[in-house]
């Protein structure tokens, strides 16, 4: 039995090295700051300030996490932020696929335009004072639905999931309507199990994005009990940087925040959407797969 093996030419080889440099640079930018900023978490005070941590630890300390899990309010914002995160990720799903959904259809009059509409918000929007007013106005300001219904729908998200939901093969609709389902029937039962790639993708997308965001919660949240986990972050690092500042003009009664502790901030509101990830990934790539190639 022979076999056909394709043999690389040095041409070939070469790109292929090439790339594997860039794509190791790439990784190399994005993974050293992390390593930093974890390594300043875990070092001594002394290492720290004296600027001796690079991408190692020195001094292994683990006093700045206990600092920051003794503070009752970086765990009420963390808890607070993680129901955010769930109530915003499946609201976001259950709207997005309401609307891609019925966009599949070449039946819906005015689907052309619908679209239109979708993609004219991904290029313009009213701005940030109007969309302010207009939160103001419905009176959800120092409410948690100001971070969530504003942003609840992505232009962007909803055409991904309006190409999977037209990759399923019309057929499957037409015996699931023949065999007495409805509309929501079939969508439930037939429609979302074949596209739980794209689903499971795009709600990673709709946490990682609703985690990250403080922008929002900067302009309307001013009680520090409905502060999101990046909004807290934001303020020790703007509180420290007003120590720092008020520690050289001589204030020696200040108290600088130490660099480890701002590390181990950074730390903690990152570790929980990282350790998600991996649980998602097989979706990941499952999805963009299927997105790649429509049968």
């Amino acid at each position: 039995m022979t076999t056909n093996v394709q043999r690389k030419t040095p041409g070939i080889r070469i790109t292929d090295a090439l790339i594997m440099l860039f794509v190791g640079l790439v990784l190399l930018i994005c993974l050293l700051p992390f390593l930093h900023i974890i390594s300043i978490s875990l070092s001594s005070k002394h290492a720290v300030l004296s600027g001796e941590v690079t991408i190692f630890p020195r001094g292994l300390d683990f006093h700045a996490y206990e600092i920051v899990f003794q503070d009752t309010r970086m765990l009420k914002s963390m808890g607070l932020t993680i129901l955010l995160t769930a109530t915003y990720t499946a609201a976001s799903m259950l709207m997005s696929i309401c609307a891609a959904y019925p966009l599949t259809k070449e039946r819906l009059k005015g689907r052309s335009v619908f679209m239109l509409l979708i993609i004219f918000t991904m290029f313009f929007s009213g701005g940030l004072i109007p969309e302010y007013l207009l939160v103001k106005q419905l009176g959800m300001l120092d409410s948690l639905t100001s971070l969530i219904i504003p942003g609840m729908i992505s232009a962007f998200n909803l055409i991904i999931l309006r190409s999977f939901f037209s990759s399923v093969p019309a057929s499957l609709e037409e015996s699931a309507y023949l065999d007495g389902s409805s509309h929501i029937g079939t969508l439930i039962r037939v429609v979302l199990p074949l596209s739980l790639p794209a689903i499971a993708t795009l709600s990673l997308f709709y946490a990682v994005s609703r985690w990250n965001g403080f922008m929002d919660a900067l302009f309307y949240i001013t009680h520090a009990d409905l502060y999101p986990i990046q909004l807290k972050l934001y303020q020790v690092v703007m509180n420290s940087m007003v120590t720092d500042l008020t520690a050289m003009e001589g204030a020696s009664q200040i108290e600088v925040m130490p660099e480890g502790i701002k590390a181990a901030s950074i730390m903690f509101a990152t570790t929980p959407i990282l350790i998600v990830y991996p649980w998602v990934q097989r979706y990941f790539v499952s999805g963009i797969m299927i997105g790649a190639v429509k049968g």
